[in-house]
């Protein structure tokens, strides 16, 4: 466990949970490692989130972490799982680090921790994200969520959850299309159709394999396939879905800063991505995934270039 003690407190009117002596925790390391879109930097240099329709602001002092508007109780049910402090990951960076040249990534990228979200909200994100820039991502997602989200008051801001798979299933291509989403309007309308219907089918059969729940609880190399059932989901974007909201660590995602990175530390400047996935695998086993979110932090933050 990478924490000691939780307490509950007000400030300035707001509940707060302090988070003593926590361990491989830094806030830009975790929000800019490119698992999540829907967390911001505020001038203070803390960060606020939405995040399974909550909003918390989160502060970091010394080995401390404080989460405003959240409460112990809400802390235990949701955000010591969220933020996985419930790992080890001294230990995770200590095997990690037996392979020399990924220990400068991981000494880089220390305070890196992998954050357990919610798999509709995923899937979805990680669609738009298909050759596209964070900023855009970002931008789609928040539309998406103003139009059909819930609304969240914070600290005298609205903020907007990410809409529910009932909610979702109502628009058109054409509206989300008109939130920024570009031609992947048709691929997000599809899956989240399929989804909806597995949900009320009377054929759970043959519906499962567009469940979410039973996508996840398959092994690794079941659930990569099988998120591949949905149009617009292919072998990174899969690799994201598993590492990041399924608990599924040998995911490797390679994206064209995984691929230098590896082709960098490791491998031929002409390798495909399936091998990089592949050697990836191999190499890192069990721990494909936290490895690779030190290696994409590492070569975006030291724009390395192949």
């Amino acid at each position: 466990m990478d924490y000691n003690s939780v307490e509950e407190f007000y400030k300035d009117g707001i509940k707060a949970v302090l988070i003593k002596g926590v361990k491989n925790f830094e806030l830009p390391h975790i929000f800019e490692c490119g698992q999540c879109f829907r967390w911001n930097i505020k001038e203070n240099g803390n960060y606020i989130g939405v995040a399974f329709g909550h909003v918390i602001e989160v502060e970091k002092k010394d080995d401390n972490v404080i989460l405003y508007n959240s409460s112990e109780k809400e802390f235990n049910s949701l955000w010591v799982d969220y933020f996985d402090l419930k790992r080890d990951y001294s230990e995770i960076k200590k095997i990690l680090s037996r392979d020399e040249l990924l220990k400068k990534s991981v000494d880089f990228g220390y305070g890196i921790r992998l954050l357990k979200q919610d798999p509709f909200e995923l899937i979805v994100s990680f669609i738009i994200s298909a050759n596209n820039r964070i900023p855009m991502i970002k931008k789609a997602i928040k539309n998406i969520s103003e139009k059909w989200g819930e609304s969240i008051l914070y600290n005298g801001n609205i903020y907007y959850s990410f809409p529910s798979i009932e909610n979702l299933h109502k628009a058109s291509q054409e509206e989300l299309e008109s939130c920024g989403v570009g031609f992947r309007g048709k691929y997000i309308k599809h899956t989240v159709e399929k989804i909806y219907n597995s949900m009320n089918s009377e054929n759970k059969e043959y519906d499962k394999i567009f469940d979410i729940n039973w996508i996840k609880i398959q092994n690794d190399d079941e659930c990569h396939t099988a998120l591949q059932n949905f149009i617009g989901i292919g072998p990174k974007v899969a690799d994201c879905i598993m590492l990041f909201s399924m608990g599924k660590y040998s995911a490797f995602p390679v994206d064209v800063w995984v691929k230098r990175a590896m082709q960098h530390f490791y491998l031929a400047p002409d390798v495909s991505l399936k091998k990089i996935r592949d050697f990836a695998r191999n190499k890192f086993g069990d721990l494909s995934g936290v490895a690779q979110q030190y290696l994409f932090y590492y070569a975006r933050e030291n724009n390395i270039l192949i």
